[in-house]
Formats: C-alpha cells, sequence, structure tokens
C-alpha cells in the first residue's frame, strides 16, 4: 500500500509534495497552513493532491470542508481528487469521494448551514434567495415607501443603495465610513440611508427572503455564537479554503469561528492576484493570516511556473517587485525562451485595434487557433474600437465579462413564478408574476399580494380571489398553474411553467423563439437538480453563462478570439495575451488611484493580466486617445503615458517597439503623403 502511494505523488515538485503532506501522514488535524500559490505554480493540483492525500489516509471524507469561489471549481476540484485517489484505492474512490458532499462556495456551504439551523437562529426554514437585481427590486420598493424617491436633490438610485448596503456588510464596515471611503458623492443621505437599510432589512424578514450578502452575514453571525460555532467546528477536521485572497471580512470571521485556533486548517492563495476589492475582497486577510494563530501558520510558497516563459516571468516578477507590501515570491521556470514581452507603442486606439488584428491573424498563420489567444483591457468599454475593427475584418470573438443566464427578462419570469411558489411571501417575486398577466397593473398586483400577505396559506387565498376584470382566462390559467405547481412535481415544475408562460412571452417579445431555446435549457439545468430548492438555490449563487455574452458570432470552424476583462481573465491561461491601453489613466484606473490601496490593487491588475500568457505576451500603449462627444471629423485628444507600473528601471526587461514601422524616407500609410522637411533644410545650405 505504501510503495503505491508513493507513486500518486511522484508528479509533484517538492514545494508542492511539503505542501500536500503537511501534518503528517495519518489525517490527524495538523498545524495551520498558508500555502502561498504563484500563478501558474499547479495550485490546484496541488490542493486536489492533499485532499487525496487525507483521504488515502484515512480521513473521514464527511468532516471535509472544502470552500472554492464557485460551483463549477468545487466539482471540478471532486473530479480531481476522484482520479488521484483512484491510483491507491482503485475501486473504492469513487464511494470515497462521493462522501466529499460538504464542497462548495462560501456562499452555497452558507446556505445550507443556515437552513439547517433555521430555527435555532429565528429563520423562516423555507427562505428564498435574491439574486442582486430581486435585491435591488426590493430596495427600490422600501426606497419609495419611504418617500426617498420624491426628495427634492436626486437620491442615490437602487443599485447605489445597495452597493452601499453590499459594501457595509461585507468590508464589515460602519456606513459613514463606507461613504467617505467608497461613495462620497452620497455622504449628505447618510441618515435616511441608515433608516432605508433599517426598513429594507425589516421586509426581507416580513418576506422570508435572504440576500447574496445575508447568506454570509448570518453565517458570521451564527458562528459568533460559541455553542453553535463549537457545534459546527466539530464537525469538520480538515478546513481548506482556496482562492483566500479573495476573501472578504465576514468570510475571514466564518473561518476563524469555525477553526479558532486554526488546527486543520489550510487557505491557499496568492496576495499578487488580489484584484477583487470592488466587491469587499482585502489583501489583509491573506497578509495577516500567519499571525491570527498561536503558534503561527506555517508557510510554503509555490514559485515554479509551468505556464509562462521565464521572460514572461521576469518582467512580471518585476512589476510585482515594487508592490509596498507582498509575500516574497519570484516565479521561476524551465520554459527558456529568447523573445522579451513586447512593449509596443501605437499613436491611438485605431491604430492598436489595426496592430492586433494583425498579430492575431500572423499567429492563426502559424498554427495558433484564435481560442488560444485573447485580449485583455481593465474596463469592458475599452475594447469598443478593437471590436468594431474585428467586425469590419470578419473576425469571429467572445468577450467575458457580460450578462449573465439569470438576468435575460424571460429567465427571470420564469424563475419568479418557481420561487413565488416556493415562498409565497416573496413580494418581489410576486409582483413580478402578476405583471405578467394582462389587465394587472402594479395597484392591482399590490392589493392582491396584500390580501395574502398575512394567511396561512397565501396561495389558496390567492386562488380565491376574484379575478381581476380585466385579466378574464389569463387569470384562471394563472391560478390553475398555481394550483398544479403546489404539488411539487420535479423536475417537471418548470415545463408547467414555461407552458404557461409562452403565450405571455410570445407577446411581449418578439425573439420569442430564441428565448423559448433558453427556457428548454433551464429545464436540461434543472434536471440535474434534486429538488425546487436545491435549484433556486444553488442558481442564484452560481448562475450559468448565457449564450447571449457573445459578442461575436463564432463562425462555423468554431474558432474564435478571447475578449475579456481582466478580472474576468482571472484563473485562466492563453498562448499570446495582447493587454490594451498600458497608460496611466487607464491601468491605473483614474478612479483606482485614490488611495495606496487602490493603487496597489490597480498594479496587481496589470501581474494577473501578464501572467496569463504562455508563450506571447503585448503590452499597448497608445499616445493620445480621441474625446468622447465631439462632433463628427473632430480632432480634440489627450496624451497619455505609459503605466507608472513599467517605470524605466523595468523596461530592459521588455523589447521596446513602435508600430506601425516606417522605414527610412517612407511616409505613413495611414496618414498619406509627408513632406521631408529635414531634406529640404540640409539642401538650403548647400
Amino acid at each position: 500500500m505504501q510503495a503505491t502511494a508513493a507513486t500518486y505523488l511522484d508528479d509533484l515538485n517538492p514545494e508542492q509534495r511539503r505542501a500536500v503532506e503537511h501534518g503528517g501522514a495519518f489525517a490527524a488535524p495538523g498545524r495551520p497552513l498558508l500555502i502561498i500559490a504563484g500563478a501558474g505554480s499547479g495550485k490546484t493540483n496541488t490542493l486536489a493532491h492533499r485532499v487525496a492525500h487525507l483521504l488515502v489516509n484515512g480521513a473521514d471524507p464527511r468532516r471535509i470542508l472544502l470552500m472554492t469561489f464557485s460551483r463549477r471549481a468545487a466539482s471540478e476540484m471532486s473530479r480531481r481528487v476522484e482520479r488521484i485517489a483512484r491510483k491507491v484505492l482503485a475501486g473504492k474512490a469513487e464511494a470515497i469521494t462521493a462522501a466529499l458532499t460538504w464542497a462548495g462556495t462560501f456562499h452555497g456551504l452558507g446556505a445550507r448551514m443556515l437552513r439547517e439551523h433555521a430555527e435555532r437562529v429565528g429563520l423562516d426554514p423555507v427562505f428564498t434567495i435574491h439574486d442582486r437585481e430581486d435585491s435591488a427590486d426590493l430596495m427600490n420598493l422600501v426606497r419609495h415607501e419611504r418617500g426617498l424617491s420624491n426628495t427634492q436633490r436626486r437620491f442615490p438610485t437602487k443599485g447605489t443603495c445597495l452597493a452601499i448596503y453590499s459594501r457595509c456588510i461585507n468590508a464589515d464596515m460602519p456606513l459613514d465610513e463606507a461613504l467617505v471611503r467608497h461613495f462620497p458623492w452620497c455622504a449628505e443621505w447618510a441618515a435616511e440611508l441608515k433608516g432605508l437599510f433599517a426598513a429594507y432589512v425589516e421586509a426581507k424578514q416580513a418576506n422570508a427572503v435572504l440576500d447574496y450578502d445575508d447568506l454570509l452575514l448570518y453565517w458570521a453571525q451564527m458562528m459568533a455564537d460559541e455553542t453553535i460555532a463549537r457545534e459546527i467546528g466539530d464537525r469538520f477536521d480538515h478546513v481548506l479554503v482556496d482562492e483566500y485572497q479573495d476573501t472578504n471580512r465576514l468570510q475571514s470571521q466564518i473561518l476563524l469561528g469555525l477553526k479558532p485556533d486554526g488546527a486543520g486548517l489550510t487557505v491557499v492563495g496568492d496576495d499578487a492576484q488580489s484584484i477583487y476589492a470592488f466587491r469587499a475582497a482585502t489583501v489583509r486577510n491573506i497578509l495577516e493570516f500567519p499571525d491570527q494563530f498561536s503558534p503561527r501558520a506555517d508557510i510554503i510558497t509555490l514559485d515554479r511556473n509551468y505556464r509562462s516563459t521565464q521572460p514572461i516571468l521576469s518582467a512580471a516578477n518585476g512589476v510585482i517587485g515594487l508592490a509596498r507590501e507582498r509575500f516574497t515570491k519570484n516565479l521561476w521556470t524551465d520554459r527558456v525562451a529568447s523573445r522579451k514581452p513586447q512593449l509596443v507603442t501605437v499613436r491611438d486606439e485605431t491604430d492598436q485595434a489595426r496592430y492586433i488584428v494583425e498579430q492575431v491573424l500572423a499567429k492563426r498563420e502559424e498554427g495558433i487557433v484564435l481560442k488560444q489567444q485573447a485580449v485583455l483591457f481593465r474596463t469592458s468599454s475599452h475594447s469598443g474600437p478593437l471590436e468594431f475593427e474585428l467586425t469590419r475584418r470578419n473576425i469571429p470573438f467572445v468577450k467575458f465579462g457580460g450578462l449573465k443566464f439569470l438576468d435575460a427578462a424571460h429567465v427571470k419570469d420564469v424563475l419568479a413564478l418557481l420561487r413565488f411558489v416556493e415562498n409565497p411571501r416573496d413580494r418581489i417575486a410576486g409582483f413580478r408574476v402578476l405583471h405578467l398577466i394582462p389587465g394587472i397593473g402594479p395597484a392591482s398586483a399590490q392589493r392582491l399580494l396584500d390580501a395574502v400577505s398575512d394567511g396561512a396559506d397565501p396561495i389558496a387565498r390567492l386562488s380565491a380571489q376574484p379575478a381581476p376584470a380585466r385579466a378574464g382566462d389569463d387569470w384562471t390559467a394563472f391560478v390553475r398553474t398555481l394550483e398544479q405547481l403546489r404539488l411539487s412535481e420535479w423536475p417537471a415544475d418548470l415545463e408547467r411553467i414555461r407552458l404557461w408562460y409562452q403565450p405571455h412571452l410570445e407577446r411581449v417579445h418578439e425573439d420569442a423563439e430564441v428565448r423559448t431555446a433558453d427556457l428548454l435549457q433551464l429545464e436540461q439545468i434543472a434536471s440535474g437538480y434534486p429538488s425546487r430548492e436545491r435549484f433556486l438555490t444553488e442558481l442564484t449563487l452560481d448562475p450559468p453563462d448565457a449564450t447571449s455574452d457573445q459578442a461575436g458570432v463564432p463562425l462555423l470552424d468554431e474558432d474564435y478570439l478571447i475578449l475579456s476583462t481582466i478580472h474576468s481573465a482571472k484563473g485562466m491561461e492563453w498562448n499570446s495575451v495582447h493587454v490594451l491601453n498600458v497608460v496611466d489613466g487607464c491601468m491605473p484606473s483614474d478612479l483606482g488611484a485614490g488611495t495606496s490601496a487602490e493603487l496597489e490593487e490597480e498594479r496587481r491588475l496589470l501581474y494577473v493580466a501578464m501572467t496569463r500568457a504562455k508563450d506571447d505576451l503585448h503590452l499597448l500603449v497608445p499616445q493620445r486617445f480621441f474625446v468622447h462627444g465631439q462632433p463628427v471629423r473632430g480632432d480634440r485628444h489627450v496624451y497619455a503615458s505609459r503605466t507608472r507600473f513599467i517605470p524605466e528601471a523595468l523596461v530592459p526587461l521588455f523589447e521596446r517597439t513602435n508600430w506601425p514601422k516606417v522605414q527610412p524616407g517612407t511616409a505613413y500609410a495611414s496618414q498619406g503623403p509627408r513632406i521631408d522637411l529635414g531634406a529640404r533644410m540640409r539642401e538650403r545650405w548647400r
């Protein structure tokens, strides 16, 4: 057994193996461990091997808590663990990993914990979960009820109000501080916002709903109770957390509540890739982790990179090496190459787009398919001129960082009815559904929901209500569907809802056929879930991407260029990467250079972008940007300078080029004929 066991660790490098075997060979909870995993260093593989190693050595899979940042990541981790364990445990591996049931996201696991302990903490066990849009709608309803939509001076919109509330919750920050630091233009409304948020909380409780932030807030508050915290913590011998650099204060509190002494706790992350402060993530969690325990946590650094060439890594190390505070690590690799990353100066965004298209097509001719090439940018709007040029040149592309599947109106309509049947006190869901019925306006919908809100059986009371005057047969069909859905037949419920919704879909949307295909896809997704409640919870917390995210339709060969924000590109890799607008004002963003902490995050963004490239990296530096909003043919522009994150001392790590290249005595093709004034001046004195 031991000889066989040794083989499944043979592919790991020495640092990875130390991380995997930390704590000894008997799967007993050991000292807290921080694994600093540099970009491309095999982080996922190392974490999967650590989980498998625990199982191989006798750890109970039911007593392992594995937290990732997406449900798909948790599923992929479980598959990897099974493949690794199969080398040692043979036929037992599948059964053992199937018992690894506590693997998922912080929010998903929090929802499970809260359902288990709902009655102990005063929650309705059938609570439903609002996504961001539903939360904003409820915030807006409360905002209107409090008269804040009729103020003489413009009160913050529902989206801004929700963003302020969310920042306070996730950063564990007082309202006044959040306003001063992140929303100074709203500071005059502090008293009104405080009252609004109090009313919003009461509305959620009255509707038996939790929003996305509540899943962490309630869990953290629950862990503040010593009895419950000890009970939950004792259920798990090992707690492993991926992407720890992207956690917020609440998630850190939850983790410390689970394992206050750090025994059996492993966190994996890279401080140099902490780029989600806009979601209230804080790099302080990972920087301060070692000192939160006594004895101090062990630290193992993975600095061997398996992705990029050494010249790319040298340039990336140079950029992050100027950070004010970090865990010291310099990525290295065996992948030698002679070509340095390109630092390309172009005249403007138009030339930037033309340069990228030229390079992308040249790479394609060399055999690098479009899917293995990516263009990254700080902000989604930066790609506009490039998208125009790609469309003009008939180059297919897909853009990431857009709308999610659940944001589509027709999908939200269907899910609203499903959520209303699951929890009839969810007024936002009920309001949306009733609005679909012709003849029912806001006032009628409000009266119907008021009439059933305090009943023991709200759906029965709603069915018994007289049909609204102008609703007619549509009301009858709605009531009949409600009665059928009360007796859940999962997943047939979604088909029943789709059939009811079809005439409304055709009435409201011109492209009903395309949207129907989305609903059929939703039914297919639903078939993979054991219950209606589980489906609603998981889909809200981890929505799939929509095909409508694609900003260019792929051609028949299904090859297309990748366009992505840097935030959406984290964790990805491509053979060739172009980074747009590597200039001050764009990187760092004008809005991201207010404080030193914000400036350091902007530096990390550039580092993340650079470390996505395997073989070929181009950083584009446009010299001027045309001012938007001027008349056609206008020439108002501003000049930009290379990003401050690449000072002159780092330039030797790059190959500097100008584009288009101009041979001596030739003219810029895009500028037409040029007079050689130098020659004229010389000729004058001959």
